[in-house]
């Protein structure tokens, strides 16, 4: 059977995808990426990503704010679950808190991070997070909020092996994009040896980050495949049992009672 991959965290509906998104999905289906998760960086263009997921089958969505947004639309627990009703939703996000890009009094984004958690665990859907340069206050705010009731995944993760490892413990997957495959990520690639195959999900988190050997050009779902193969030969194991595991981790996590097997 051949391998099956999922891409968990895209941004389709962004600039240089949306328009392009019949070509994006015939290379997902020849790369054998059978699903993606497009995920939601604000309310004010969140109505563009259900478009986008409800444009194929094998899209979903997400709903929520992204830490480095000031000046939009903010988010209450109300709006969110409100907004998580509709259909395709499948996750709460993207959410977190991002001391890297901004500076300051950043006591709004604690707030807004913890909106996001609530409304999470009112309405049982799992989060999406982002953290950069926050790690001790994001998994203190997922503790705090009871963040474990729902679990969710830690995106994008560029953290350390004690970071992963607490994440994990508040039930959280550990999601790896095309970082992974950057010749400088020694430590990332550290995580993903020993990262145990049912706590992982791939991503791209296209258009950005794309994996060697796409690196600088646009990324898209289609390019997951790369990041499970790098995670296989750190892992002496095949893209094919990498797929499985993630294919299988994102189903469990994300579209319950469907399954996973079944492609588009």
């Amino acid at each position: 059977m051949a391998a099956m991959f999922v891409d968990s965290h895209c941004h389709l509906d962004f600039p240089g995808l949306r328009e392009t998104l019949a070509e994006r999905l015939a290379a997902m289906r020849e790369a054998q990426v059978t699903h993606a998760l497009c995920v939601a960086v604000n309310l004010d263009d969140l109505p563009r990503v259900l478009e986008v997921a409800r444009s194929a089958e094998n899209l979903c969505a997400s709903v929520g704010v992204h830490p480095d947004y000031e000046n939009v639309t903010e988010p209450s627990v109300a709006d969110l679950v409100r907004l998580a009703q509709q259909p395709k939703v499948v996750a709460i996000g993207e959410t977190g808190l991002d001391y890297y890009r901004l500076q300051g009094d950043l006591e709004w984004q604690r707030q807004r991070f913890r909106v996001h958690v609530r409304a999470a665990r009112e309405t049982g859907l799992p989060l999406i997070v982002h953290t950069r340069s926050a790690a001790e206050d994001t998994l203190r705010i997922l503790a705090e909020e009871r963040a474990a009731d729902v679990g969710g995944v830690m995106h994008c993760f560029t953290e350390s092996w004690e970071v992963a490892q607490r994440a994990m413990d508040l039930g959280f997957l550990i999601s790896f994009s095309g970082i992974v495959t950057f010749k400088s990520a020694l430590e990332l690639k550290d995580v993903a040896r020993r990262i145990p195959l049912d706590s992982m999900l791939i991503e791209t988190d296209s258009p950005y980050l794309a994996p060697v050997p796409f690196r600088g050009k646009t990324n898209h779902p289609a390019l997951v495949r790369y990041v499970a193969e790098e995670i296989a030969r750190l892992r002496e194991t095949s893209a094919a049992e990498v797929g499985r595991a993630t294919t299988s981790n994102f189903f469990e996590r994300f579209l319950r009672g469907r399954r996973a097997s079944a492609a588009p």
